[in-house]
């Protein structure tokens, strides 16, 4: 199993669907079309966000999802999660130092965060995952990607200094945080696997060599 990481925009679904092609496998998407949560969580304003909760509730909702997707991929082989269970953590971090997500819902995450990764541990047909993927660019970069998703409740400029406070720690989750298995960095400064087919080969050789040696070290 793989997971593609990185900032929001950054182009996960893009390099998931690149690998998932190569290694013949399938693709668990992020929950966000379908996601009723995700626009409000974008275009609520303070008063409507302490009211409703909607940091807490979407955190909980991609928990939820994200734990039906990893327990599936796990079922077979190569298969690529479009962000995985293993980040969800950081998001609910910050939110919670922003002051969104209140200390008590923080350790009602944690809990519950806690118990899914027991579960986890405990599958009978594979333990972690055999490559995180992790995209990053600066965050020049990154406005500019969300900016060409076009996204309309994404690109409210009050949301600026939300992603600058994602970008700026999410290298320090990487190193300090996770833990679960090789990490493989792609700078996406110099890489558009859809428009340049360099980049896309590049890209597969790069995976497919990592997760090769990643394996090696399992045996």
């Amino acid at each position: 199993m793989i997971c593609v990481g990185g900032m929001i925009g950054i182009g996960k679904t893009s390099v998931a669907e690149l690998i998932a092609k190569e290694l013949g496998s399938k693709v668990f998407y992020e929950s966000v079309e379908d996601n009723p949560i995700l626009p409000l969580f974008y275009t609520a304003g303070p008063e409507e966000i302490a009211a409703k909760r909607y940091p807490f509730l979407l955190q909980l909702y991609f928990l939820q999802t994200r734990f039906a997707a990893i327990k599936e991929a796990y079922l077979q082989d190569d298969n690529v999660l479009d962000r995985s269970i293993y980040e969800d953590w950081y998001f609910a971090k910050v939110n919670h130092d922003l002051g969104r997500i209140s200390s008590l819902e923080m350790r009602v995450y944690e809990g519950l965060l806690t118990e899914m990764m027991r579960e986890i541990d405990g599958l009978p047909y594979r333990k972690a995952p055999d490559l995180m993927v992790y995209l990053r660019a600066d965050f020049e970069t990154v406005l500019h990607r969300i900016g060409l998703r076009g996204r309309d409740f994404e690109q409210d400029e009050g949301l600026v200094e939300y992603y600058r406070t994602l970008w700026s720690g999410y290298d320090d989750w990487v190193r300090e945080h996770y833990s679960a298995s090789d990490v493989l960095v792609i700078d996406m400064n110099r890489t558009d696997v859809v428009n340049n087919p360099e980049d896309a080969e590049r890209v597969v050789r790069e995976v497919v060599d990592a997760l090769s040696l990643a394996r090696v070290r399992r045996l």
